[in-house]
């Protein structure tokens, strides 16, 4: 897959998806496909048109917490098929009107014969331009598009808002249900205190990106990736308030792992569901029986799930 971080006049017709698209939830996929399902038909390039960084970021200074990392956004649009991407900051583009975003980049740049975005979306100079605008402006210039309707989860919009609601509260399966996907962080692995290890449950630490989301504090039953093996995990996400922490950090345990040291290796960790709220225990004795009673929680929660 191609990714550029510029405007840069593309060889080839293409067939463009339009949006921030944070978290690639189940609308985003939806938007998506329909690019990537138009180009196989009509001989085109399947492509993304998103943004470096959130409009509201640069707009209003807002402080905006991701649902996935750049890097993940990017292996989710690979696997879904798409083969070209623009990734472009938004300060390059935010005074350009909804007219010339259609004539300037959309058809002479990206030589775009097919545009989809979804019901929501807004571009252009002032976010004039919306779904209609679209379709108005790229027929003015010959470009076919379309946009994608709304998809519910219960009897809402499913919205990246909604699944980083979810996320802040420890509902991950209503945020796993959204994204159609699990939820999760691939980080590479920190040296920590190693108190672990003296109490037989040695774990995985890996600091939290400060411009992701923040899940609740607490425990977690997780699904951790080793060497293509998924192993069930008990995961802490906090400020580890019985022996203390500067910053958020993930540290998981793995019960039925016995392999090796994964220091600075980059580990997938996936949450599957909440257990409990971190909490301050009064010595490590209790913290540890803790921790077994969690992982017994953990391992019954893990095999329910794949049993399904």
């Amino acid at each position: 897959m191609e990714i550029l971080f510029h405007l840069d006049n593309s060889e080839r017709p293409s067939s463009v998806a339009l949006g921030f698209f944070d978290g690639i939830h189940l609308g985003h996929r939806a938007v998506i496909n329909n690019a990537v399902s138009y180009a196989r038909t009509h001989g085109l390039v399947p492509a993304v048109f998103t943004l470096l960084q959130s409009p509201r970021q640069v707009l209003f200074n807002e402080k905006v917490a991701y649902i996935i990392s750049l890097g993940e956004k990017l292996q989710i649009l690979e696997s879904m098929g798409v083969e070209k991407v623009y990734v472009i900051d938004f300060t390059e583009i935010r005074n350009i009107t909804a007219e010339r975003f259609v004539s300037d980049i959309l058809k002479d740049c990206f030589h775009a014969a097919y545009a989809v975005c979804g019901f929501n979306y807004h571009f252009g100079k002032a976010a004039l331009g919306n779904r209609n605008v679209l379709k108005e402006l790229c027929e003015s210039v010959g470009i076919c598009s379309s946009f994608q309707s709304q998809i519910c989860y219960g009897t809402m919009p499913v919205s990246s808002t909604r699944i980083r609601q979810c996320i802040a509260s420890g509902d991950i399966p209503s945020a796993n249900a959204m994204l159609g996907r699990t939820y999760g962080f691939c980080l590479t692995v920190v040296h920590g205190r190693q108190l672990g290890r003296t109490w037989g449950t040695p774990t995985l630490n890996q600091w939290l990106p400060q411009e992701l989301i923040c899940p609740k504090f607490g425990v977690y039953v997780s699904e951790v990736t080793v060497d293509e093996k998924k192993f069930c995990g008990v995961t802490n996400i906090g400020v580890k308030p019985t022996v203390g922490s500067k910053r958020v950090v993930i540290e998981t345990w793995l019960p039925d792992y016995q392999g090796r040291d994964l220091y600075d290796e980059c580990i997938d960790v996936r949450l599957l569901e909440f257990i409990r709220e971190e909490r301050k225990f009064s010595n490590v004795d209790l913290l540890r029986q803790e921790i077994f009673l969690n992982a017994q929680q953990a391992k019954q929660i893990f095999a329910r799930r794949n049993r399904l």
